[in-house]
């Protein structure tokens, strides 16, 4: 399968000043159980890393607690000399412990770390787009983040960073970072039956800011995904491919990072993201998010 950025889903989006796929790839799932170590097959996750390139991906997310450091290390070695055509958007705001969790890491001495842990992991001298993780594994949690925020913008006015997002964080933290400096992107959970963030996904559209969705599948009661299920199988498809697409029409501002540790899948997930859903199965899918 060959293809280009420009008949990739979606079309394209500008982040700052640079251009990128709406369809992206999130390279959390190339690691090990739990995001723990390295992949069961080291081969297939650099031939899914090289084939992003050979379809037109230009926007891969990750991180270096994807391992730690696995997931880096295996798109330095697969993509390094980068393009100039792609943009690789890490985050910093947690670390790994020695259960695998992810305590918060947010004093900036421990943000300051994790930027140079993100150059050196990936082999560059300037870091595309950081996302400020907040939160937590529960989700968004309310309170100023203007000291860690501020952290990062002394490091991009350092040279280290070329724009600034947020992750997992309320619209009033979004607010926030956007009275200190100028953001990119939101980085949140959000599908058919999350819609937490409908109005701050149509502020942002507004102001020509991406917004970025994990977990497209999460959440999901037994009767909402059976209710998925069924309008896939009437178009044919895959629940995942109906979820993709409607979230690509949701909003021109969406992009997609969906992840996999298989070439074959990724194909598929570009395929699927394509897919075009009409009116009548776009009402169908709205109704999803008021069963269960």
């Amino acid at each position: 399968m060959s293809t280009t950025s420009s008949s990739l889903p979606g079309g394209t989006w500008t982040l700052g000043d640079l251009t990128v796929t709406r369809f992206g790839y999130g390279a959390m799932r190339l690691t090990g159980p739990g995001v723990w170590g390295p992949p069961a097959d080291r081969d297939e996750a650099l031939a899914v890393l090289r084939e992003t390139r050979n379809l037109g991906i230009t926007h891969i997310d990750t991180a270096d607690v994807y391992g730690p450091r696995v997931a880096n290390e295996l798109i330095r070695e697969a993509l390094h000399p980068y393009p100039g055509s792609l943009l690789v958007a890490t985050k910093v705001g947690a670390v790994r412990d020695e259960q695998g969790g992810w305590p918060p890491a947010r004093e900036p001495d421990q943000l300051r770390q994790q930027v140079d842990d993100n150059l050196k992991g990936l082999g560059v001298d300037r870091l595309d787009l950081v996302y400020l993780r907040l939160g937590n594994a529960e989700g968004p949690q309310p309170g100023s983040i203007a000291r860690a925020f501020e952290t990062l913008v002394e490091l991009q006015q350092q040279g280290l960073i070329r724009h600034l997002g947020v992750s997992n964080a309320t619209a009033e933290q979004v607010a926030e970072a956007q009275s200190i400096a100028p953001i990119v992107a939101v980085q949140n959970m959000y599908n058919l039956v999350y819609r937490h963030d409908d109005e701050l996904i149509d502020r942002l559209a507004a102001e020509n800011i991406a917004y970025v969705p994990f977990f497209p599948l999460g959440g999901f009661t037994p009767l909402q995904a059976e209710a998925l299920s069924a309008v896939a199988k009437r178009l044919n498809t895959t629940p995942i491919s109906v979820a993709l697409a409607w979230l690509l029409q949701r909003s021109p501002n969406i992009l997609l990072i969906p992840g996999t540790s298989s070439v074959k899948h990724l194909r598929e997930n570009v395929t699927g993201a394509g897919l075009s859903l009409g009116d009548e199965d776009i009402a169908e899918l709205e109704k999803i998010g008021r069963q269960g």
